[in-house]
């Protein structure tokens, strides 16, 4: 029976640039397939839309641009901040990931954020998910259907 907006389902894959570089993996989340309801938009569009029609055992590649999978990298999702504001104990380097409280409607969620750039005043903050921008390549099996009659 094809998969359709609404089902649950489990997915093995494994994920990588057009250069070879497996960003992740079923094997780098030690096995844990990647469980979610197809259509409920909390997982890139690309393989949301992907899965569907898709069959219990099927295998299948997909190429996702960036507008499918984590947006276009925008340069003003840059901030510089003055190194007061940061923890005292906190010695900041590039590629450093520190977690930024972000407002969302009445409640908060930390954020990811990347240093980019360390001066003796101030830190570059990079809000971009580190993906964004590129082509992503998604081999994946549908493992289970957990849902369907």
């Amino acid at each position: 029976m094809a998969i359709n907006k609404g089902d649950r389902i489990k997915i093995s894959y494994k994920g990588y640039l057009d250069d070879g570089n497996v960003f992740d993996s079923t094997e780098k989340q030690n096995g844990k397939l990647l469980k979610f309801t197809v259509g409920e938009k909390k997982i890139i569009s690309g393989i949301d839309k992907a899965v569907l029609g898709k069959e219990l055992g099927e295998e299948f590649k997909v190429r996702l641009t960036p507008q499918e999978a984590y947006g276009e990298y925008n340069e003003e999702a840059t901030q510089k901040i003055d190194r007061k504001e940061l923890p005292e104990n906190l010695d900041p380097e590039i590629g450093m990931v520190l977690q930024v409280e972000q407002q969302h409607g009445d409640h908060t969620h930390p954020i990811p954020v990347f240093i980019t750039e360390v001066d003796p005043e101030s830190i570059t903050l990079d809000f971009n998910h580190p993906l964004a921008g590129k082509t992503l390549n998604f081999d994946i099996k549908i493992e289970e259907i957990v849902n369907q009659d």
